[in-house]
């Protein structure tokens, strides 16, 4: 677990299996979270909201101490751990994504959603992208990137 992400509220875990090893499950999982908010929208997107992130940096593929817009990369532990973390005006947030094999060419890749909305405005915030269920639209289409373009190699 990330210092200080247990101290967030659970959202959520999802998760997909992936006809792939652990490593070119995690080389996958680099390239599709390096890039999952570096497009206009994303750095838009963040701007708007104050994200302390606003801008990729870093070395990419990402690793610790990269950046994407809405996230930093907290800690990379290949290829079994990829803990993101970010904050803006209405929350404090992480996503952390946990590799598991389950044999020759399986692996199962999770994700795990932790976030505070503190005040009325976090409140208000959380029922946009909680309660639309617009975050787990959003969660499983980043796991179905990963899984795509792991089965690829």
């Amino acid at each position: 677990m990330l210092a200080g992400a247990e101290t967030l509220p659970f959202v959520d875990e999802l998760s997909v299996e992936v006809e792939a090893g652990e490593e070119a499950a995690w080389e996958a999982l680099l390239r599709v979270a390096g890039g999952i908010t570096t497009g206009r929208a994303g750095v838009i997107g963040a701007r708007l909201l104050g994200c302390e992130d606003r801008e990729p940096g870093g070395p990419r593929p990402i690793a610790a101490g990269s950046t994407t817009p809405g996230f930093h990369v907290e800690l990379a532990e290949p290829p079994r751990l990829l803990a993101l973390r970010g904050s803006h005006r209405f929350s404090d947030y992480a996503l952390s994504f946990r590799l598991d094999g389950l044999g020759e060419n399986r692996t199962r890749v999770r994700a795990e959603t932790r976030a505070d909305f503190p005040g009325l405005h976090g409140c208000a915030y959380r029922g946009l992208v909680i309660g639309t269920g617009g975050h787990v639209v959003a969660t499983r289409r980043i796991l179905n990137l990963v899984k795509q373009r792991a089965e690829r190699v």
